[in-house]
C-alpha cells in the first residue's frame, strides 16, 4: 500500500506526487521523491524498481522479508534492513523496514509494523536546512527513528525483570518464576538480533570511507551509533542480570528443599526413638529383661519422652524445626 510519495527540491516539499510522475522530479538533480510503502505487493515494488532503478538483488531481499539488519552498497545506492520492535500486551512483536536510498530518492517499505514514520517525515520538513542535504539526512531521520524505539522496549524490560525479582524475594520461588525469567531472557535476545548486526553496519556510515549518499550526514550517524552502544550495553547487563536471577531462584529453590529435608529428618529422628524402645520390649523372649518389673513400663515411656524432648530442643537450637 502506498502511504506517501512526495518530491522536494531545496529542503522544502514541492508536491505530493503520483507514482506515474516520480521519473520526473528523479531526474532533476535538484529534487529528490520520498516514498514510503507499507506490506509493499510484488507489483508495487517492481514499479518502484522500474521508477528508481532499483538493484534487483536488493528488491529481492526486500521480497522476502525476514532479513538481518544490515546496510548493503550497490553502486551510489544503498538498501538498508531494520529490525522494528513494539511491546504490545506484554508480548513483544517484531517488524521489518526496508530502505532504499539513492542519490535523489529515498523509498521505504515496512512489513508487520504499525508504528509509521508519519512523525519522521513532519520532522524533516520542520527542518529545511537539514532536509536540504537529501536522501542522506532522510536515511538517517528513518534509523534515528527506529533506533529511537528501542529505548521504550528497554524500558518495559527492565520492569519486567524488576517485577521478577519481587516476586522471587517476596513469596516462595517457583517453577513460574524460573519460566518468567526464561521467557524475558528470549526477548532480550531477539532485541540483540536487531541492535548488534545494525551497530557493526552503521559504523560504515561515518569516519573513513562512506557512501556518497551519506558523505554530508557523517555525524548524524555517529549519534545513531552512540545510541546503539547504550542499548547494546543495556542489553548486555539485563541479560547478565536475568542469568543471576535464575541462579538466585534456582539456589533459594534448592534452599527450601534442604529445610523440608532437615524438618523430615528431625521428624522421623524423633519417631525413631520411641519406636526403638518399644520395639525392644515387643520382642518375645522367654526372659526378658525387667518383665517382672513395675516400674518397667512408665521408665520406658518416660525414656521415651524425655530423649524426644532432649532431640526435640537441639533440632529447635540448630534451627531444624
Amino acid at each position: 500500500m502506498l502511504v506517501n510519495c512526495v518530491a522536494y527540491q531545496d529542503g522544502k516539499k514541492l508536491a505530493d506526487i503520483a507514482p506515474d510522475e516520480i521519473g520526473q522530479f528523479v531526474s532533476r538533480p535538484e529534487c529528490f521523491v520520498w516514498v514510503a510503502l507499507k506490506d509493499h505487493e510484488p507489483a508495487e515494488l517492481a514499479a518502484m524498481q522500474r521508477e528508481f532503478g532499483l538493484h534487483h538483488l536488493a528488491v529481492e531481499d526486500a521480497l522476502h522479508g525476514h532479513q538481518r539488519p544490515k546496510i548493503e552498497e550497490y553502486g551510489d545506492s544503498l538498501f538498508v534492513a531494520l529490525h522494528t520492535l513494539e511491546v504490545v500486551e506484554g508480548e513483544m512483536q517484531a517488524g521489518e523496514v526496508d530502505v532504499f536510498v539513492g542519490r535523489n530518492y529515498v523509498l521505504s517499505t515496512r512489513a508487520r509494523s504499525s508504528q509509521g514514520f508519519a512523525g519522521v517525515r513532519a520532522r524533516c520538513e520542520r527542518e529545511p536546512e537539514l532536509l536540504r542535504q537529501g536522501a542522506g539526512f532522510v536515511l538517517y531521520a528513518l534509523m534515528d527513528a527506529v533506533v529511537d524505539r528501542y529505548f521504550p522496549v528497554i524500558e518495559a524490560l527492565e520492569a519486567d525483570l524488576e517485577a521478577s525479582e519481587e516476586r522471587i524475594f517476596a513469596g516462595t520461588p517457583t517453577r513460574a518464576s524460573v519460566e518468567a525469567l526464561y521467557a524475558l531472557k528470549r526477548r532480550l535476545t531477539t532485541l540483540q538480533h536487531a541492535v548488534r548486526p545494525l551497530l557493526d553496519a552503521t559504523g560504515k556510515l561515518y569516519g573513513g570511507r562512506v557512501p556518497p549518499v551519506c558523505a554530508s550526514t557523517q555525524e548524524y550517524f555517529r549519534d545513531v551509533f552512540d545510541h546503539l552502544q547504550r542499548i547494546n550495553q543495556s542489553v548486555e547487563a539485563l541479560r547478565d542480570m536475568v542469568v543471576t536471577a535464575m541462579s538466585v531462584n534456582l539456589s533459594l529453590i534448592t534452599l527450601q528443599e534442604n529445610e523440608t529435608t532437615k524438618r523430615l529428618a528431625s521428624y522421623a529422628a524423633l519417631v525413631a526413638v520411641p519406636t526403638m524402645i518399644a520395639g525392644l520390649y515387643g520382642m518375645n523372649f522367654e526372659h526378658m529383661p525387667e518383665l517382672r518389673w513395675t516400674l518397667g513400663y512408665p521408665v520406658a515411656v518416660g525414656m521415651m519422652v524425655a530423649i524426644d524432648l532432649y532431640l526435640f530442643r537441639r533440632f529447635r537450637r540448630a534451627g531444624w524445626l
